[in-house]
């Protein structure tokens, strides 16, 4: 601070005051100027609530899972659509008889830009988010036009909000009807398939495999006994043939005759006693004589017999014999055939069976599989039916306007005080940025320091300029000029711009929204 020069440069700024005064009381002319020219600009706003679903979601839920964000979101793009914003702009005639001269690009994007969608989100108890309310807002030069653009959007949203809603929720009932019919139709043609393959292999099916073993079992075993039992008759049958002749006769296989069961009881009888008796007892002898008796006249019968019936009873016997063993063995040779023939059926059944049992498991998977499929789709389709009667019925989510637009009773820009403030600001500094200019531009020496910094010489002494008073009336007399020469130029340039014909609201409401910090429109 000891170097800095203060007097000097307050001698510099009253010297080149004229200018400053000049540059500053033209750009605060123009600033104020502007603030008075620019038309005021109105913007209208409406409030809209979003509602929470009347019906608690515990006992029946919508099927419109977007949040209330999103939807606004695709309400405002499909709103802000080409299509939709000119109709609404030729609807309320809000570009007036010249919406003809403007191409449709610019009233497209103007009308975007004039256009605000905002989320109010609203705190709830305890920093909680609570309600979520939407703002939708327009500018216009007019209130009333402004109002009714914001009014005509909000009956857009309210509608699209409906349609969004119960468009979603019958695409989703259309969808699991769908679904339910073509997963129907699938399992009605898989059930007639798994029919047609059980039919096909009904013999072959894993359900009866355990029952055509044991009866592969039974069979093998009840072949087995067929076997032995051809082999016992095929052995008995050689065996009478060969007695027959070599003996001319076959043991008859007839009942006991008395004879016979006579010495029967008396050769126990005899066995009996001998074990109380001795061989010279009188039972023993007696015994043995009547087994004797008994034997010797048994002998003679059958002597007798065998000459009266030799050739022709012998032969008869034998043949009635051997006709009941080939009568038999026919049937166990039939029965072997039926036999081998069902287990030739259940052999190749039981081989059959794992590749119908991998096929068959198979379909059935695939059944079950579709038949959850089913269950799902039905259930997910009444709760469909469920939440497209809550979005018809309006009892979901849904958009209600809490505060309609109204017109505005004052305009929202432009800020008249704030534009002039910045233009006498501006006029300021541009005034000392001009001073500082001419100074750096000034290289003539003014101050003793100056002169030894530039000569590199230490003078004895220094005499400031006197100026003469002719040299005095003519700088008052360039600095009068001067100032009526701004006064002039400042009157002058105002007048084009009150005379300016702008089309109706769009390049004014630019500028004013320009100046004033806001979008450029």
């Amino acid at each position: 601070m000891g170097d800095l020069d203060l007097r000097f440069y307050l001698s510099i700024f009253l010297r080149r005051l004229p200018y400053f005064l000049v540059i500053a009381t033209f750009v605060t002319t123009a600033a104020v100027a502007l603030a008075l020219y620019l038309p005021p600009i109105f913007q209208a706003s409406a409030k809209i609530l979003v509602e929470s679903p009347q019906i608690p979601a515990d006992l029946a839920r919508s099927t419109v899972p977007i949040n209330a964000v999103e939807q606004l979101q695709i309400i405002e793009q499909q709103i802000m659509t080409r299509e939709n914003v000119l109709a609404l702009a030729e609807k309320l005639k809000i570009y007036g008889d010249k919406a003809s001269e403007i191409p449709q690009a610019d009233i497209i994007e103007d009308m975007r830009g004039r256009t605000k969608f905002e989320l109010l989100q609203k705190d709830g108890p305890s920093g909680s988010l609570g309600a979520k309310v939407f703002s939708v807002s327009f500018i216009a030069g007019d209130a009333d036009l402004a109002a009714k653009v914001v009014n005509e959007f909000t009956k857009l949203i309210l509608q699209m909000n409906v349609r969004l809603r119960t468009d979603r929720a019958g695409e989703t009932m259309q969808f699991f009807n769908q679904e339910v019919a073509r997963l129907g139709g699938e399992l009605s043609r898989l059930e007639a398939e798994i029919l047609k393959f059980k039919n096909a292999n009904k013999d072959a099916l894993p359900d009866g495999l355990d029952f055509r073993r044991n009866q592969q079992n039974n069979q093998q075993e009840r072949l087995q006994s067929l076997e032995r039992e051809e082999a016992a008759l095929r052995s008995r049958r050689n065996n009478l043939v060969e007695l027959f002749e070599s003996t001319g006769r076959i043991v008859s296989a007839g009942p006991v005759t008395l004879e016979q069961q006579m010495l029967q009881d008396l050769q126990r009888t005899l066995s009996e006693q001998l074990a109380l008796f001795s061989e010279n007892s009188p039972n023993i002898v007696a015994l043995r004589a009547r087994i004797k008796t008994l034997e010797n006249g048994m002998q003679a019968k059958q002597a007798s017999d065998a000459d009266t019936t030799k050739g022709k009873r012998g032969t008869s016997e034998l043949d009635l014999q051997l006709s009941d063993i080939d009568d038999r063995l026919k049937y166990i040779t039939q029965e072997k055939a039926s036999i081998t023939e069902n287990l030739a059926e259940l052999t190749k059944s039981i081989t059959a069976t794992p590749r119908n049992e991998t096929i068959l498991n198979s379909l059935e998977r695939n059944r079950e599989n579709i038949q959850a499929q089913y269950n799902i789709a039905t259930a997910r389709s009444a709760e469909a039916s469920t939440g497209e009667q809550i979005e018809v019925s309006a009892k979901g989510e849904r958009f209600t306007v809490v505060e309609p637009a109204v017109a505005p009773q004052k305009p929202t820009s432009p800020n008249r005080r704030r534009i002039a403030g910045a233009g006498f600001a501006g006029g300021i500094g541009l005034g000392l940025g001009l001073i500082v200019l001419l100074e750096l531009l000034n290289k003539s020496i003014r101050r003793p320091t100056e002169l030894v910094r530039t000569l590199q010489i230490q003078p004895l002494a220094t005499i400031s300029y006197i100026p003469v008073k002719r040299e005095k009336k003519t700088a008052k007399l360039a600095q009068a000029a001067g100032f009526a020469a701004f006064v002039a130029t400042t009157a002058t340039s105002a007048i084009p711009i009150d005379r300016q014909d702008r089309p109706a609201g769009l390049s004014t409401e630019r500028t004013v929204s320009g100046f004033d910090g806001g979008r450029v429109i």
